[in-house]
C-alpha cells in the first residue's frame, strides 16, 4: 500500500489553482480533515455535510450514499466546495450536488475523480489522518 504524508498532500495543494467559493463543505467523515488543509488556503466558513456510503472497510454500507445528519447550515445561491478524501464512483459526490442543488458546487478530492483532484491513484493509499 502507497504512504502519503502530510508534506506531500500539502505541498501538492498549494498548486492548486481553486475558482472562488463562499463556502466548503466537507463530506463527514473523511473529507473533514482534507477540507480543513483547503479551508486554511480559501480562507472561507466550513461545514459538515454528512453522508454515508461504505463502512471501515470500504465495503458499501447502503444501495447508496445516505444523509445520516439534517442539514444545520445555510447553502442556497452559495458558490461550494464540496470537500472528500477519495471519490472512486462518484456516487458521493454526486448525492452531495444533489442536496446541495439550488447552489453552485464544485468538488475536490484528495484521490480520484472530480473537479479539482491531487491525485488519481488505482491502488489503496495510506493517508496521513487514517
Amino acid at each position: 500500500m502507497k504512504k502519503i504524508t502530510f508534506e506531500q498532500v500539502k505541498r501538492k495543494l498549494k498548486k492548486v489553482k481553486f475558482g472562488k467559493f463562499d463556502l466548503i463543505v466537507a463530506i463527514g467523515k473523511g473529507g473533514i480533515i482534507p477540507a480543513a488543509l483547503v479551508q486554511n488556503i480559501l480562507n472561507v466558513d466550513m461545514h459538515v455535510l454528512w453522508l454515508n456510503f461504505r463502512d471501515e472497510k470500504q465495503c458499501p454500507r447502503h444501495k447508496a450514499p445516505k444523509l445520516v445528519k439534517k442539514i444545520s447550515f445555510n447553502f442556497k445561491g452559495k458558490r461550494i466546495l464540496v470537500v472528500d478524501d477519495v471519490s472512486r464512483t462518484g456516487a458521493t459526490l454526486g448525492k452531495a450536488k444533489e442536496i446541495l442543488k439550488g447552489s453552485s458546487v464544485k468538488t475536490f478530492v484528495v484521490d480520484g475523480c472530480a473537479d479539482y483532484s491531487l491525485y488519481n491513484h488505482k491502488e489503496c493509499v495510506s493517508w496521513p489522518w487514517n
